[in-house]
Order: C-alpha cells, then sequence, then structure tokens
C-alpha cells in the first residue's frame, strides 16, 4: 500500500477547495492509514457565474503557493497523477462533464454541492455511476455536522422521527435554479434528519425567501425554509415520538465531511447511497415545479 492518497480537484472556484486541502495537509493519519494530499488541480470556472469568476485566481494562488499543488491543462492530464478525485467546481452545470472522464478512468470520486443543477444532468450522472459501479458520494458539508450526524443516534431517548423542519440560508444564482444553488445546505439536512422516501413537494417563494413542504410515503411531513432576508442560520426543529428538538449545527461541518472522505478514499465505500442524492436533486426540481404553478402539489420524478 501507498503511503499516500493523491488528491486531485476539478473546478477551483470555490472556497472548499483551500479549507479541504488545509485539513488534508494539516492531519497527520493514523498507524498504517496512508496520509491524503492534494497534488493537481483543473482549475476550471464558469464565467457567466460572478462568484466564479472573481474568485478562481485567488483559489488558484492559494493552492499553487500555500500547499504546492499542481495545475494542469485539462481533466485528463490531472487523472494521469491522482489516485481519487474531488470535483469541486461551484456550478453544478459543470458536474455531468466533469464526471464523465473521471467514470471511464475509473477513479473514485466525490462530488461537492451541488450534484448538479438540475434533475436531468442529475439523473445521467446516477446512470453514470451505477452503470460503471464507480465508488462515490456527493452531499453539502452540513450532513456531516456532528450534531446534525449524530441526531439519529440520540432515538432511544426522544423517539422516532415524525417530521422536521429545515431552515438555512438560500442565495439565488439563475444557472443554478431555487435550492440547487446554496438552499441545498438546509435540504441536506432535512434529508439526513428524515430519510428517503418524499413523494411529492408544494412550494411558496417569493423575494424573501421560500418555504417548501415534502410529503413522506410513509406520512411524514418535513419541510425546508430558504431564508434570503433577516437573520440567516442552519438547523431544524425535529418533530419526534417523545419530544419536539431544536436542532442547530456546530459548526464542525468541514472536519466531519473531511474525515469521512479519508474512510472513503481508503475504503472506495461510500457513507452513503447515491440514491439519497439523486431524491434530494428531485425534492429540489419538485420545489421548482410547485413553485412555478403558484404552490400546487407536485410529484417527484424519479
Amino acid at each position: 500500500m501507498s503511503d499516500t492518497i493523491r488528491v486531485g480537484m476539478i473546478g477551483c472556484d470555490t472556497s472548499h477547495c483551500g479549507a479541504f486541502t488545509k485539513l488534508f495537509h494539516e492531519q497527520a493519519p493514523a498507524e498504517g492509514v496512508p496520509a491524503v494530499r492534494v497534488v493537481a488541480c483543473y482549475p476550471s470556472f464558469s464565467p457567466d457565474v460572478k462568484s466564479s469568476a472573481d474568485r478562481v485566481e485567488e483559489y488558484k494562488k492559494n493552492l499553487v503557493e500555500k500547499w504546492q499543488v499542481k495545475l494542469t491543462a485539462s481533466i485528463e492530464e490531472m487523472l494521469k497523477d491522482v489516485d481519487v478525485v474531488m470535483i469541486e467546481s461551484v456550478d453544478g452545470r459543470r458536474h455531468l462533464k466533469e464526471l464523465r472522464p473521471v467514470a471511464e478512468a475509473g477513479k473514485p470520486v466525490y462530488i461537492d454541492k451541488p450534484f448538479a443543477a438540475s434533475l436531468a444532468d442529475a439523473k445521467e450522472m446516477f446512470k453514470i455511476i451505477k452503470d460503471s459501479k464507480l465508488p462515490a458520494f456527493s452531499c453539502s458539508s452540513l450532513r456531516f455536522d456532528s450534531r446534525v450526524a449524530g441526531f439519529a443516534a440520540l432515538a432511544d431517548k426522544h423517539g422516532k422521527v415524525v417530521g422536521c423542519d429545515a431552515f438555512g440560508p438560500a442565495s439565488l444564482e439563475p444557472t443554478n435554479p431555487g435550492f440547487f444553488w446554496y438552499g441545498i445546505h438546509g435540504v441536506e439536512i432535512l434529508y439526513t434528519i428524515m430519510g428517503r422516501g418524499c413523494k411529492a413537494v408544494q412550494c411558496m417563494s417569493t423575494a424573501d425567501g421560500d418555504l417548501a413542504i415534502g410529503a413522506w410515503k410513509d406520512g411524514r411531513l418535513g419541510s425546508m425554509r430558504g431564508i434570503r432576508k433577516g437573520k440567516a442560520e442552519y438547523g431544524a426543529m425535529v418533530l419526534c415520538e417523545k419530544s419536539l428538538q431544536p436542532l442547530h449545527p456546530v459548526g464542525d461541518y468541514y472536519p466531519g465531511l473531511v474525515k469521512e472522505l479519508i474512510k472513503f478514499f481508503n475504503t472506495k465505500q461510500p457513507p452513503f447511497p447515491i440514491e439519497d442524492t439523486l431524491e434530494i436533486c428531485a425534492f429540489i426540481d419538485a420545489a421548482l415545479r410547485s413553485d412555478k404553478k403558484e404552490g400546487d402539489e407536485v410529484e417527484l420524478e424519479l
């Protein structure tokens, strides 16, 4: 076994690149476990997304000067030098195209949020991953905040979850509509608590925010409130059989995700099924379609 797992990043237009690289490089590996190091990056970005185009040079400079990461001219060039891949492009529209060569190379891959910027792309990516038996997962880091991830372990104390009302910031980006852009963090919290099984969604949106209510097949209700006015924090109110529990993330989601990534890179076993991520995209798509129909209930298209 090699003493280092070499990571290649695709996309260099998000602060996540530097944050993850720092945590990988500064973390001492456990005895007998290879170190994880980011060694190469294909620095793609989106000219039509301001937050991508305006920040890519800063993030490239950080990777090269602080962490000695090699920049490559293509994904294919990068793939020659790495064992595993992280698709970090902030724009979900790029992910399908960027996934294809990774799948062809058979490299285990983590796809940062959003998995895709449309349900159609998400379905195609899901098919690629399943057909190629590619080790892969995708999520918001909020899934691995210690309080969010640890809530299921409290079932004996609080009883089964019978509903959840999640909330979080939900700034908008036309190229990645609705919750695909930033609201996906809150949707990830909702699904971490509720699990799969939503069948239909009703959603209303204004300039100040969004409210999407999902009906689960077992009769439970779950909601996501996207906040664009007033104090915007992540969290949820979880309705349990024995109690009503407010859930406020600790803020240790990056270290929590990095811990899972190291485990994934070593075992090639995703921490949860890619089916969870596909349903999150279907929930977001249903919320968009419901809002266009002035809040009518629409079914998830899985």
